[in-house]
């Protein structure tokens, strides 16, 4: 299976080509779970196409982390693969996904000899530290319907789709609260001409 090397662009050459001689290239369904919590990591993923979420899991609830998008890793995957201790995360594949599979074993030496691969993982403690901190912002700022409107808002993007399909309580799991609360703002954003729902899913419909 091939796939276009410029999206791996930010890497060395040599480094490409030796990713691709020792990585498999794998394609995952919609829905299927790559990595659960307690597995300890062999392989290191990096998205090609299509789109992962990783989450936690308290109890019955699950607390969306964040996603993966093309050309990006997974930090908790990277931290868990270097110290050899268990996934702390899920992870699961929100659309048809192809994923390029690292082996950890060749992580240290790779570390050391291309300093752009310890980039990836620089950038990636970045992305989701600031990603982290406007979690917060949302939820000591916003009320769960600015919160509800721009979770769909940023889905949306993410898919490439002018709708989300998903259901109310993957939506209330995600953000952290009850599927009867999703419901209720689901109504109220709708009624606000904010949202529209139908058949097709869920689609934004006026700016906020």
């Amino acid at each position: 299976m091939e796939f276009d090397k410029n999206i791996l662009s930010f890497l060395k050459p040599k480094l490409i080509d030796e990713l691709i001689k020792e990585s498999t290239l794998k394609e995952f369904l919609k829905g299927t779970e790559i990595l659960r919590e307690e597995q300890y990591v062999k392989v290191l993923p990096i998205v090609i196409e299509g789109l992962v979420k990783v989450y936690s899991r308290f109890e019955e609830k699950e607390l969306l982390l964040y996603y993966i998008e093309p050309a990006q890793s997974c930090i908790m995957t990277f931290y868990a693969a270097l110290k050899n201790t268990p996934s702390k995360v899920f992870a699961t594949t929100e659309e048809d996904s192809k994923i390029l599979l690292i082996p950890v074993q060749y992580l240290p030496n790779w570390l050391k000899e291309y300093p752009d691969f310890n980039e990836l993982f620089y950038n990636q403690f970045n992305l989701r530290y600031s990603e982290l901190l406007d979690t917060i912002g949302h939820l000591l700022l916003d009320k769960m319907d600015k919160r509800l409107y721009d979770h769909i808002k940023k889905k949306s993007g993410l898919t490439k789709s002018n709708s989300v399909k998903m259901s109310h309580s993957q939506i209330a799991n995600e953000l952290g609260t009850a599927r009867e609360v999703i419901t209720r703002v689901l109504k109220k954003l709708e009624n606000d001409e904010k949202i529209i729902q139908n058949k097709e899913g869920i689609r934004i419909m006026n700016e906020w």
